[in-house]
């Protein structure tokens, strides 16, 4: 029978969600949390992935449990009282909110029709936000990447923001949100200078956010203009666009089905 789980995270710790040789993963916390609790082996599946210190505070991820499972399914299952283990073992900045039976069909990453990001900037140093949010330095004219974000919406091939040599069938994405706001931090008001950038897609390349927010503060700098990003899409280089800005302050905050 097939589970979704939901949970969220800070990736400050953790080299990404998907296992790795050489360094600690979210999903390897999240299958020995299961497995001790199942009693056996349990492999999750994510509906993505998040690079090193990149954070979710919504991750899906779906397992499978088979017949020999000790416990009943999860037609009998407690699956709340499922929730209150892997709370309890799992440490502290990884919190499981629902585990919930689905179709055998449902896949973590296949099935999700649409995930949302956020990234968060600010233009004045406070000690308070720079774990979680990226100190830009200079003036940006976030009027103007708003205007630039707006180019990026629809069907497009976003390879010029991917890293390369990846496993990907396609670069093809749909990007249906893409905004900047100013955010009110839990320590204050717009007085701090916090922005936020939105962006929702249908989904996304391996590093792809990143590279886009680094794109866009190069226009809000003035060093690129609406139709140079148009050309930066239409190259499909990756050196045409802007740098990769740190994972810290990148947030998975949403997944429809």
């Amino acid at each position: 029978m097939r589970y979704f789980i939901t949970f969220s995270y800070d990736g400050t710790k953790y080299h990404g969600w998907q296992i790795q040789p050489n360094g600690i993963s979210v999903q390897e916390m999240l299958q020995k949390a299961l497995s001790t609790l199942l009693r056996q082996d349990i492999e999750v599946v994510g509906a993505g992935r998040t690079d090193a210190g990149v954070h979710a505070k919504m991750m899906v991820a779906h397992f499978d449990l088979g017949q020999q499972v000790n416990e009943p399914s999860c037609q009998h299952v407690d699956c709340a009282q499922l929730v209150y283990k892997l709370n309890k073992i799992l440490p502290h900045d990884i919190a499981v909110q629902k585990v919930e039976p689905v179709a055998d069909d449902m896949h973590a990453r296949f099935s999700a029709t649409s995930r949302t990001y956020h990234y968060f900037v600010h233009t004045s140093k406070n000690p308070f936000l720079r774990a979680y949010s990226w100190q830009v330095y200079g003036e940006l004219d976030f009027e103007k990447m708003n205007e630039a974000a707006q180019v990026l919406l629809g069907t497009h091939d976003f390879t010029s923001f991917s890293k390369t040599n990846t496993d990907t069938k396609t670069n093809i994405c749909t990007i249906t949100e893409a905004h900047w706001d100013l955010y009110s931090s839990p320590l204050g008001n717009h007085a701090e200078g916090t922005w936020r950038f939105t962006i929702t897609a249908n989904r996304f390349l391996r590093n792809m956010v990143r590279a886009i927010v680094g794109t866009l503060v190069e226009v809000g700098r003035g060093k690129l203009t609406l139709d140079g990003l148009r050309r930066v899409i239409e190259e499909k280089n990756r050196c045409s666009a802007g740098e990769s800005v740190p994972g810290n302050a990148l947030f998975l905050v949403d997944i429809k089905y």
